[in-house]
């Protein structure tokens, strides 16, 4: 579902984050226990101190079950999915969820009625139009009445989540609505793989899906898990700044990757769903750190689509932990909110 969440589907994408403090270790490695594999389209890791190696089979299972079961809930891909079979319908019929997959609904609802629409879970039609979807890019820039078409199919106003002590349930009032939470599932998935960790007694690690980060305790080391914020370049090992969580979670969105030229323009994958075009601002990366990695995850792909000056009032009204890099003219520049600095270890200063 990865592959979908930051190209396809929304208007964002590279999720610049590098795990620090365990990255070369692995499952035979006395220094610490690290497992990997795939779910959502991209990669999950699990970083552990203090648990032993032949551990490793079982809790790799565990993980493995429990995206699995994520997946199955949140992936547009999956056409027997919970959300699928939901964007299949074409009526007004309430469809039963899990609390876990109303929680990130209800988040991504708020996020959006917060970022005044820019973080918004029906912005599919939009996207594929603009050629970032399961469609083919488009020959030509898609016309005023194309994209008011388009639009005319997204709006979180027609979403409702019904919670009720007997169960959840979804309901649309625009039947062809195609509703992707793709903007938050590595989020939502990585807070389940800690507490998945918890369950099992383990209180030093740090999780991963895909660019979703969260950590609690120390490393192998007795040392604090660093997270790297990625320079916005093609070279993946360059920082940018590194932050200690503090047993928190963190999420990168960025735009300096996914474009194409159409027409003698650069076509940027992050849309705006306001306007129902690509953005034009030089906002290339936005970190947010908060306290569950799917809050993390929902807030940076809002202030992504904002732009650095709007997404500086958000971060600074709603008082988030915000890492913002622009693009100028030559190099890039920084800025961060108040709430950003108390996680700070390392900033390498602006690139110029």
């Amino acid at each position: 579902m990865k592959a979908m969440k930051k190209i396809a589907l929304t208007a964002v994408m590279l999720l610049g984050l590098l795990a620090a403090g365990c990255d070369q270790q692995n499952a035979t490695s006395d220094k610490g226990l690290v497992l990997t594999g795939k779910t959502m389209g991209t990669q999950w890791r699990v970083s552990l101190a203090g648990v032993p190696a032949g551990r490793a089979d079982a809790l790799r299972a565990k993980i493995q079950q429990r995206l699995d079961q994520d997946d199955h809930e949140l992936s547009t891909w999956k056409k027997d999915s919970v959300l699928s079979r939901f964007n299949q319908r074409r009526d007004n019929q309430p469809q039963p969820i899990s609390h876990n997959m109303a929680d990130v609904i209800i988040s991504a609802l708020r996020i959006g009625r917060l970022t005044d629409g820019a973080m918004n879970i029906t912005v599919g039609p939009l996207v594929n139009l603009w050629g970032f979807g399961p469609d083919k890019q488009p020959l030509h820039t898609p016309s005023q009445a194309e994209i008011t078409a388009a639009k005319a199919l997204t709006g979180l106003q027609h979403l409702q989540v019904i919670e009720r002590a007997d169960g959840a349930w979804l309901q649309k009032d625009l039947p062809a609505l195609y509703v992707d939470l793709s903007t938050m599932g590595e989020g939502f998935a990585t807070d389940h793989l800690a507490r998945l960790m918890e369950a099992e007694g383990i209180n030093n690690y740090l999780v991963s899906v895909g660019g979703a980060v969260l950590t609690r305790g120390r490393n192998a080391a007795g040392k604090a898990w660093r997270v790297a914020i990625q320079k916005p370049t093609d070279q993946e090992n360059a920082v940018q700044a590194l932050v200690d969580l503090q047993g928190h979670g963190i999420s990168t969105s960025g735009s300096y990757r996914n474009y194409y030229e159409l027409d003698g323009r650069r076509i940027s994958h992050v849309i705006d769903p306001q306007s129902g075009r690509p953005v034009e601002h030089h906002l290339v990366s936005a970190t947010v750190i908060a306290t569950t990695a799917l809050e993390a995850d929902g807030w940076d792909t809002g202030l992504m689509v904002l732009g650095t000056e709007k997404a500086k009032e958000v971060a600074l009204r709603e008082k988030l932990a915000v890492y913002l890099i622009t693009k100028e003219k030559e190099g890039f520049s920084s800025w961060m909110s108040p709430q950003f600095r108390a996680f700070l270890l390392q900033e390498t200063g602006d690139d110029r």
